[in-house]
């Protein structure tokens, strides 16, 4: 039996997931060690962890962990699961960005990554590593992403000219659109606007977005979710839904619209002939949808806007949700956390939401390579 308790023949048949470090003067490498030592982890995938490798034999030692960092290379990428067979308990298989192409390169150094403040080349390296896992997702060497969390802050002042993850990774994967989903165990969450000013989403919440966030939400959560015909909560953006009018026309002029066209033309979100389609519905009140999505009336709810949709899912799901970008043509979970720079260090960050977010990465790439024709019907 190898480390994770499987033959290679059952071995073969588990998702690689590429796990980035994130910052490295967060954490990151913390809670990646952290998980690393947890039982059962990493259950149904081969993990491999993106990143510089002092970050990790620091979290180590702080610790007190047994674990030991295995050294990967570009060659051993072609039989990675052959590979994590011979893998011994307690390693954390650790592949460098700058190996990926037979280079070098020196490494971050102790003056780098000082816990709580990044240093450019801090940032540097957190963005090779997003850089790389991506690059082998998109060649098919790795089945999934997983990535632990960058200060967008000090990013843009390092140059970084994305607003964060999500729209870094759909650049690089040429993605047409993409959409953030939250997803805890009994609530998942799709947002319409993300990082905006909450006086700029009226203007922004147009019929074509709103379309496009709909179909994405409805199609992903039947291929990567698996859900047969996907229930979709669409909510208000104004209290009670506007009160036909009373309280703002958004749900008048725009999102009732929108629901009216995929009544007239269903969405299918099944195989071809399946006859399983989405069912949308709504503007539905912003204070109960959320309730009424956990008691399983809806699979999903599609928020108008960043906090109207993260604050319910946090509430219940604080150390378990998971930051999900649906639309992608790669697998990519994300942990529901910052870099926590105030606790960086002192060895009590939680590795719960990562674990939660490695475990869904391995579920979605599994259930895309079980769907043989998909989506059917882009029609709206």
């Amino acid at each position: 039996m190898d480390r994770l308790g499987q033959t290679e023949k059952g071995l073969n048949t588990r998702p690689i997931v590429a796990i980035t470090m994130g910052d490295p003067c967060g954490v990151g490498p913390e809670i990646i060690v952290k998980a690393f030592d947890s039982p059962g982890f990493p259950g149904e995938c081969v993990p491999l962890v993106i990143a510089d490798s002092l970050p990790l034999e620091r979290a180590i030692k702080l610790l007190g962990s047994s674990a030991v960092i295995r050294p990967m290379t570009g060659e051993m990428l072609k039989s990675i699961r052959t590979v994590a067979l011979t893998i011994a308990s307690g390693s954390i298989p650790v592949l460098a960005p700058a190996t990926l192409d037979g280079g070098s390169t020196a490494g971050l150094t102790p003056a780098d990554i000082e816990f709580g403040k990044p240093t450019p080349a801090a940032c540097e390296a957190a963005v090779s590593c997003i850089r790389t896992a991506v690059g082998l997702a998109v060649a098919g060497s790795a089945d999934a992403v997983c990535t632990c969390p960058i200060n967008k802050e000090q990013l843009h002042r390092q140059g970084f000219p994305f607003p964060g993850h999500t729209e870094f990774i759909r650049e690089l994967t040429l993605a047409e659109d993409v959409v953030m989903m939250l997803a805890g165990p009994r609530l998942r969450v799709a947002l319409a606007t993300i990082h905006v000013a909450l006086a700029d989403v009226p203007g922004l919440l147009t019929k074509e977005l709103l379309r496009k966030v709909v179909r994405i939400t409805a199609e992903s959560m039947s291929r990567d979710f698996a859900v047969k015909s996907p229930r979709i909560a669409v909510a208000g953006l104004n209290p009670h839904a506007g009160e036909a009018g009373k309280f703002g026309r958004a749900e008048i002029e725009v999102i009732r619209p929108v629901i009216e066209e995929f009544e007239a033309a269903p969405l299918q979100t099944g195989a071809s002939g399946s006859g399983l389609y989405a069912r949308i519905s709504g503007p539905w009140p912003a204070d109960t949808v959320f309730h009424r999505a956990m008691s399983n009336e809806f699979d999903a709810v599609v928020a108008m806007y960043h906090d109207q949709g993260l604050i319910p899912v946090k509430l219940v799901h604080f150390n378990e949700a998971v930051n999900v970008s649906l639309g992608l043509p790669v697998v990519r979970t994300s942990v529901d956390h910052g870099t926590a720079y105030d606790i960086a260090g002192m060895g009590t960050a939680a590795p719960g939401s990562l674990m939660k977010a490695v475990s869904l990465a391995a579920f979605i790439a599994r259930n895309r390579k079980d769907v043989q024709v998909w989506p059917t019907n882009r029609s709206t």
